[in-house]
């Protein structure tokens, strides 16, 4: 399915800094309609140790954990109507790129209030780590960095068990941009019980292609954060490059809603779209091709411009997510 969604006006945001944690947060969590507000509880191996729940709708918790050598945070926006309505909802756990700039304020400082405004679901949007991968690294010399198991083990049964979510396959969406759109894509087919919806927004799909480009880059950016060690190892741990490639799980994404967005003319000028989005562009559309093949429905969009967040792009998946999940 190709994209007929071409307003006259595109507004294109690039994810960058500049916004203070005191203004983006707001806040983050809530237990359910009879429980006192801020009254979410440690657990799943998570202590909270910073928390803000002075926002309406977003609220935010920081914790400390043995799975990540640093303190973790996330933010968690809640529908206008969460503290009145009683209602449960769906939940869509949104994950930001790789840079120095990008972490769990990231969709905060891009508008996700608005866009979310009147919408029933729930976003959680943790941190992933500077150049974290969504990934167990191969090694790290800079302390744990497990923010697979920081996600799924530990945050996911977390929020659960804190906020009125549905806590079953079709409650639960996974969407993220670049490197996010690649953990979410990976927990996606890696955990297949989980999520029945998967967004890639710029998001690598083919780690092999190219020589294994992707994978490449991915141990070139980790070993930043994990002062010289690996998301993949060298030489690489082939069973793990094959259990996070989309490419080689396509029947992971069976039964769920899949939706890609690319961007096909990255600015001349902008040597990081330039980078970036061909690689994408042609590892979706291997990715594409494959799902094609299986008989496996997805929606798909190429887009002028080059390695940005397209805010009607998120703005669209947020629609069919919600179309998508058991309604609140």
């Amino acid at each position: 399915m190709t994209n007929e969604h071409r307003p006259s006006r595109r507004s294109v945001l690039k994810a960058a800094g500049g916004v203070s944690a005191a203004m983006a947060l707001g806040g983050a969590g809530v237990l359910a309609a009879a429980s006192p507000a801020g009254a979410a509880d440690d657990g799943f191996g998570l202590r909270i140790v910073d928390r803000l729940e002075n926002d309406p709708r977003m609220w935010y918790y920081r914790f400390a954990t043995d799975a990540i050598g640093w303190q973790p945070a996330v933010n968690v926006l809640l529908p206008d109507d969460y503290h009145t309505s009683g209602r449960t909802y769906p939940v869509l756990y949104l994950f930001h790129g790789g840079g120095t700039d990008q972490d769990f304020i990231t969709f905060d400082r891009l508008g996700i209030r608005a866009w979310t405004a009147g919408k029933p679901l729930i976003v959680v949007m943790p941190d992933g780590g500077h150049m974290g991968w969504y990934s167990n690294p191969v090694s790290s010399n800079t302390g744990p960095r497990n923010w697979e198991t920081f996600h799924i083990a530990q945050l996911l049964p977390w929020i659960e068990a804190n906020f009125r979510t549905y806590a079953e396959y079709d409650g639960r969406a996974v969407s993220g941009f670049s490197m996010g759109g690649f953990g979410a894509l990976k927990y996606a087919a890696k955990y297949y019980g989980h999520f029945a919806s998967v967004s890639a927004h710029s998001g690598p799909a083919s780690l092999r292609r190219d020589g294994g480009l992707v994978v490449h880059w991915a141990n070139a950016t980790s070993a930043l954060d994990l002062g010289g060690g690996t998301v993949y190892g060298v030489p690489w741990d082939q069973a793990r490059v094959s259990a996070d490639n989309p490419v080689e799980r396509i029947e992971s994404y069976r039964n769920k809603r899949v939706f890609l967005v690319a961007g096909t003319s990255p600015d001349p000028v902008d040597w990081f779209s330039q980078v970036n989005e061909p690689q994408v562009l042609a590892g979706q559309r291997e990715f594409r091709g494959l799902l094609d093949n299986a008989g496996i429905p997805h929606e798909w969009h190429e887009e002028p411009g080059g390695h940005f967040v397209r805010d009607y792009m998120v703005q669209r998946d947020l629609d069919g997510i919600i179309d998508r999940l058991r309604k609140a």
